[in-house]
């Protein structure tokens, strides 16, 4: 057995805990949150340069680039004009629905993995009229959430912390997305054949 695996079994068991799992998704966020602020986000000319110098499997790494994106605090309406403005209309829409898709279900994976289960202890009662409304309509929930202007990172991370089950957040995430998928990309794509 090497010297490493004692100390990784502690902290596996030490993330067993609520309140281990909550510190870790609230230590992830704060360094979502200096990423987006740090990190420079790549213009028209980077991307489309990327996409026609890394060859086919660059899709498949865009895809996952903006699912990253969404699970920090950057805007999704600029991902996705971004992706018009460099893919064109129908190969940014894809990107921009699978990306923001993935982003939104791992956002909500991490959430409630990490987080449901201390939010559970300290709200208690309280969050029992909020959980039997999700129960619900947890579709349509998650559906005005994705087509309203609530930040899409927000939406994610919150809905994990509640008890809505998957299979409503996942469809609704996975309608929810196309709209202002289709309005943003198709601004980005304009603006570029204008200039």
């Amino acid at each position: 057995m090497s010297p490493a695996r004692p100390d990784l079994d502690r902290v596996l068991r030490t993330l067993r805990g609520p309140w281990a799992r909550l510190a870790l998704l609230g230590v992830l966020l704060v360094v979502a949150v200096v990423l987006a602020l740090t990190v420079d986000r790549p213009g028209v000319p980077a991307v489309r340069g990327w996409l026609d110098s890394a060859g086919p499997g660059s899709w498949t790494l865009l895809v996952l680039a903006t699912s990253l994106a969404m699970l920090v605090p950057v805007p999704r309406t600029a991902v996705s004009v971004l992706l018009g403005a460099a893919a064109g209309f129908p190969a940014g829409l894809g990107v921009a629905v699978a990306g923001g898709f993935l982003g939104g279900v791992a956002g909500f994976g991490l959430s409630r993995v990490l987080g449901r289960d201390a939010v559970a202890r300290v709200a208690g009662r309280r969050l029992d009229r909020a959980e039997r409304l999700l129960a619900d309509r947890g579709f349509l929930a998650v559906l005005t959430a994705r087509v309203s202007p609530l930040p899409f990172v927000l939406t994610s991370y919150a809905a994990g912390l509640t008890g809505l089950r998957w299979r409503p957040y996942v469809l609704g995430t996975a309608v929810g997305v196309v709209p202002g998928s289709v309005l943003h990309v198709a601004v980005g794509a304009s603006l570029i054949s204008w200039l």
